[in-house]
Parts: structure tokens; sequence; C-alpha cells
């Protein structure tokens, strides 16, 4: 029970205070005058205002509330490793045990994992929260268990009591991390960039740990057999890379777990490079000027990426006109520079409409072929010249060519058309779908029509595309290292002038280079995944029948098995949470691929030495300590506000004695009429001593 004097005036404050104001004046003057009665004007004018003031009694019965102190437990990555698990849950329980001990002293316990992602610890997010639900009145102190890895110390809240580190782990720790310290997401093909990294140790090292020591260095590129180096630890290490292929290549790194060492988990580290090609270099050879040649020329130098060397044969040898050679304006063809000397600085050769004419050699011709045989890529685009005896399928090309001519050329108006096949194909799967039917066509695409096919019979080539009685237009076969492309009509051009709505060539000849170019998002048989957080996607594509279930071998060996499902022709996806971050690999039938979940050692691996130098700061401020574990949990203590909370074997908290009120007793201390009647009774007892003195002088 608590009481205490309170005013309720009749009046507004500021009334009163000038009523007062007035009463001191009046009383004033009554002192100057030097009238009698001055001091009772004044006690009466005072038991006005004390009634207009109208003083009261407050009594409150009040109820205590206990003291909260806030306990947040790191259950973080990082704290699963040694025996930190163990060593957190016995100093909750015994910290638990001390606070129970204290007068009206409760806990209140907040647990933290990993954040979403790779976010590492989020204790002081976890802090801010569990102080947002206390009443801020109540709050004793907050105490850390962790391995003082924190990883948001922005967040931070502004506590209202002392914070405590109890820091779990050992003096005696170490652990060896390799760090990549420097890694492009990009990197152009064929071309040498250095890849920076570092292996270090930490904590209280061993015997043959540390700066100069050597471990071995394994290095695997897109989930091959590693190579092994001997590299020093603590030194910057720069290595040579060059990239073999286009689209995503997954380098991996690792170094063998130490003996004593705290985890592996930092011993790898994983990165993933996009391979881009500089330009697409490009030789076009036009057998003879025709409606197509521009096209074709057009479309490859609307390509900035693209550099294009273009040869019209525009006047064979067999020519004869009786000009003098010096009074041409035309230039010999380079074929042996083109197709000796340089011919492997190209990526894509183009035979538009090209006939043996005796203007390219045998040699030179099997020199293409060998070319191809290689890796390189030959794309022909036949005109009735290749139905003819001096078609280049009657030269050393006709080994790789994926069609033989029959000699017919049909010249009537069809519709090109995807093969069953072809709806499989990367090349023109959904091409149809660029360019839907029109309103009111019974069925197939909506492009225009061609006028003139080339009768084939395919080879072992796939027939992707097909024309005038289901027979072959379009044709693909891999040749050894290299891969060509067949197109049996010489009107594509008509695509590109817009006939009848025109056509999706664009597309088709992007698809085709880049196809060519062995782009892995274009490979036939292709497994892949793509990953977001910890979930990936998985993609298969095949043009056989239905593939298998992909197999899914996580980090830490376990196998998991992701059916898949077909999205459309040749194309089927699965999708996999992984359960942890790093190295997934993935297998289906002859197929494999690589992806990687996250970092290869996730932030809560990045640093696992336990320091309380991450909360120093925080914890000085609020006059807490910081004490390990190993050492012992410490007492818990009371403490006085503004007092060092922490000392040799103990930490404080301090008590905050707050209550809330139960009930509230309001007495008035006056009465307003008795004060009324005394203020009159002083004021009539000033009238008359004042009206006797002055009868007496007037006597």
């Amino acid at each position: 029970m608590t009481g205490s004097l309170i005013f309720d005036p009749h009046l507004p404050w500021l009334a009163l205070y000038i009523a007062c104001a007035v009463a001191v004046l009046l009383v004033g003057v009554s002192l100057w005058r030097g009238l009698a009665g001055w001091w009772l004007r004044g006690l009466a004018a005072a038991a006005l205002l004390v009634a207009l003031a109208n003083p009261s009694l407050q009594q409150e019965e009040r109820n205590p509330l206990s003291d909260i102190v806030l306990v947040v437990v790191d259950e973080s990555a990082s704290q699963g490793l040694s025996d930190r698990a163990e060593q957190t849950e016995a100093a909750l329980a015994e910290v638990l045990a001390e606070i129970a001990a204290l007068p009206d002293t409760q806990a209140s316990v907040t647990r933290v994992g990993d954040g979403e992602g790779d976010e590492g610890t989020l204790a002081m997010a976890a802090l801010s929260e569990a102080l947002a639900e206390e009443p801020r009145a109540r709050v004793a102190g907050a105490i850390l268990i962790s391995d003082g890895r924190v990883h948001d110390m922005a967040r931070l809240p502004d506590l209202p009591a002392p914070l405590h580190l109890l820091q779990t782990g050992h003096d005696t720790d170490w652990d060896r991390r390799l760090v990549i310290e420097n890694a492009p997401a990009f990197a152009i093909l064929g071309e040498e960039f250095d890849l920076k990294l570092r292996i270090e140790d930490q904590g209280d090292l061993p015997g043959g740990a540390g700066q100069g020591a050597e471990v071995d260095l394994s290095i695997a590129v897109d989930g091959e057999a590693p190579r092994t180096y001997r590299v020093p630890v603590g030194e910057a290490l720069s290595l040579p890379v060059t990239l073999s292929h286009g689209g995503k290549n997954v380098i991996q790194f690792a170094t063998p777990e130490a003996e004593g060492e705290l985890t592996e988990r930092n011993n790898a580290a994983v990165v993933q490079i996009n391979g881009v090609r500089d330009r697409l270099r490009v030789l076009l050879v036009s057998g003879e000027p025709h409606p197509g040649e521009r096209t074709w020329r057009n479309l490859l130098k609307s390509d900035s990426s693209v550099d294009l060397v273009h040869f019209t044969i525009l006047r064979p040898p067999e020519k004869q006109d009786g000009v003098p050679v010096s009074e041409l304006s035309l230039i010999a063809f380079p074929t042996r520079e083109l197709f000796i000397e340089k011919i492997d600085e190209f990526d894509l050769i183009i035979f538009d409409r090209y006939k043996r004419r005796g203007i390219l050699p045998t040699l030179y011709l099997e020199n293409i072929r060998d070319y191809v045989e290689r890796g390189g890529a030959v794309l022909v685009a036949a005109g009735p010249d290749f139905a003819s005896a001096d078609s280049i399928f009657r030269s050393p090309l006709g080994e790789i060519l994926p069609g033989e001519p029959t000699a017919r050329v049909l010249e009537q108006g069809y519709l090109p058309e995807v093969t069953e096949l072809g709806e499989k194909h990367p090349v023109t799967e959904g091409l149809e779908s660029l360019y839907p039917p029109d309103e009111g066509q019974e069925a197939g695409p909506g492009w225009g029509r061609w006028f003139r096919l080339i009768d084939l019979v395919p080879g072992e080539g796939h027939v992707v595309m097909k024309g005038l009685g289901e027979r072959p237009l379009l044709v693909l076969q891999r040749q050894g290292e290299g891969r060509v492309a067949l197109l049996a009509s010489d009107h594509a051009w008509l695509w590109s002038r817009g006939f009848e709505g025109g056509g999706p060539q664009l597309e088709l000849l992007r698809r085709l280079a880049h196809w060519m170019m062995k782009e892995p998002d274009l490979e036939e048989e292709m497994l892949s995944a793509e990953a977001v957080g910890q979930e990936m996607t998985i993609t298969r594509r095949t043009l056989g029948d239905d593939p298998g279930d992909v197999e899914v071998e996580a980090p830490d060996g376990t196998l998991f098995t992701v059916p898949m499902k077909e999205v459309s022709p040749g194309l089927f996806q699965g999708v996999f949470a992984g359960p942890e971050m790093g190295l997934y690999r993935l297998t289906e039938g002859e197929e494999s691929a690589v992806v990687a979940l996250g970092p290869a050692a996730p932030k809560e691996f990045e640093e696992t030495i336990a320091t309380g130098e991450v909360l120093a700061g925080a914890v000085a401020a609020r006059r807490g300590g910081i004490l390990p574990v190993e050492d012992g949990v410490p007492a818990l203590r009371q403490v006085r506000e503004g007092r060092i909370a922490a000392g040799r074997g103990w930490i404080g908290v301090t008590p905050r004695e707050a209550y809330v009120t139960a009930d509230v007793t309001v007495m008035p201390l006056v009465s307003p009429l008795l004060f009324l009647l005394l203020a009159g009774l002083f004021t009539l007892g000033a009238w008359l001593i004042e009206g006797r003195k002055g009868a007496k002088r007037a006597a």
C-alpha cells in the first residue's frame, strides 16, 4: 500500500495560477497600506485557493511483478561442431536453475537456428523479437549462449539491462578452410583467366599446421575425376583456368580433412562460371548470286557477335569473256588461306548453293571434312546444283553429309513442317508455336510456303523438318567431334521477305548455329539443373523414350531418387529440395551433371572458431560479460542499475521492481464548503479589526 498527494482542481490550472497571483497582489497592497487585517486577508485567500485546488490523498494497492531474463540459445550449424551442442544444453540447464533461484525472477528462452538461405546466425533478430514480446520495464537482463559467431549485429536491440555471452567451444579448437578470393561469373571460351584462392588455418594450431605447411588440393571440373596438387597453406594462389565448353562450368576445389580440425565442411569450395564465346566466326561461301544470298548475309551481319567472312563466286574459272584480268575489280578467291591455313579459326562454314567448279580442289574439300571430324561445323543450304553431277556430295564432303541427293528437284508449293522427332529436338522444338495457324486454317504452322525441295535419301542423321510428300527438309548429324546440317532447299529467304506471313528463319538459324557450336542448352541428350535457394529444378532432354528417374547424390553421400515428368515432347522435369547446401551429383543413364545448392561451405562454416570479439562492443556497452562455458557456468546475481554486471565467475541482472496496480483509493483532504466558510470568517475578522482601529483613530 502506497499513498501520494494529488490535486483535482475545480478550475483549470491557468485560472488557478491567475487567482493565486491576484491574491498575492491584494495581500501585498493591504500590507503596503498598513491595514491591520492584511494577514487575515492572506489566510482567507489561502483557504479559498486550497478549496479550489481540491487536494486529495491517493492510496494504491500494488502487486509486484517478476523480473524477466531473456535467454537466447544458438542452435545454428556451427553449434553442432565438436561438443558445443552438449555444452549449450548443460549451460542452459544451469542458467535456468540460477534464474529460478533468484526472487521474483523468471526466464524467457528463445532458440535460434540458421537463417533462411545462407544468412548465418541471426541471434540479434531473435533477441529483438524476444524483447518486443515482453514488457520492457520487466526485462532484467539478456544471456546469449553461443559460440559468438553472430551475423546480424546491425539488428542489435536497445536493451534496458545487461547483456552477457556464455561462449561455447574450447581454447584448443582449430580449423582449416578453403577460401575463393576472386572468381568471375563469366569467362570467354578458350581464353585463360586467373582464379584466386587461399587455404588458411585458424585457432590453436597443432604442429604441422599453419603458415609454411603444405596440403593436397584437388580440382574437379563438371564432376569429372579430380586432379591433385601440392600447395602451401596461408598463401594466395593464382590458378590459370581455361573453359572448354559453353554454358555452366562447375569447378570444385577440395583439400582433405586434417586430424583434429573442427569440420571438413569448409575444406571445399564450388565455383560456377558461365562460358561464353567472344565472337562467332562464320565463313559463308555462295556458289552464285541468287535471291537468298542477301538474306543469309543480312541475317549473319545483324548479330553483332558474329564475325562474317563472305565470298560469292561471280566469275568461275571456266568463264571466258575476253576481259583482261588487269581490268577486273574482283579479287581472287583466297582458297589456300581460308581452307588450309586458317580453317580452324572458323566456328562455322556455310555453303550456300555451292557446287564443284574447280575452285576448291579435292585436297581442300578433304581438309574441310577433316575439320568437321576434329570438331568443326558445316551447314549446307542446297539448291538445284546439289542434285546435279557437280554436287558437292560428289566430293570428299559426301562422306560427312547426312543426306544423299536422288537427282530430283521438286518445284511446287509446300508448307515446311516439323517432324515428330523435330518436336523433341532443341533446334526445332516449339518452332511452330512462334507462328500459330491463322483463324480458319485447319492445321499446321502459320508460316509461309516454300517452292523448291531437293529430294534426299537421309543417312544416319536426324530429320527434324520435312517438306513435300514427307520428304526430308532439314537433316542434322553428328560427325566425329563435329556437326553437319543439310537444308534441302534454297527458299528459306521467302520467310525473311514476309511471303505469306513469313516465318521463323532468324530463330531457326540462331538455334542451328548454337547447336553446331555445341551449346549445352541445345544438346539432344542433356541433363541439367537450376538451383534457387535450397530447391533445384532438374531438366532431362532426350530424343528417345521416356527417361528413368534421376539419381541425386547429396554432399554427404546420401542418394535420392527424383521422378521426372514430361512437360513437352522430349523434355522432362523434376523438382528436388536439397536437405543441405553443397555440391550435388545427378545421374540418369549415361548422362550426368553437377549443381551447387548455395556455397559448398555455408556462412556458418566460413569461420568456425568460437570468439567473443563479434559481441564484445555490444556486451561492454551494456556492462555485461563474456565468459567461456568450458570454465564453468557463472553464478547469477542481482546488481543495481548502472553498476558493472559481470565479474570472475559471476554475471548479474538488474532488478526492475515492476508492479501492477490492483486498487486505487482517493480521499479528499478538504471540504470546499468548510474552507469557503473559513475564508468568509477570515475576511470578516479582517473587516472587524480594521473597523475598530479606524474608530480609535477617529476618536
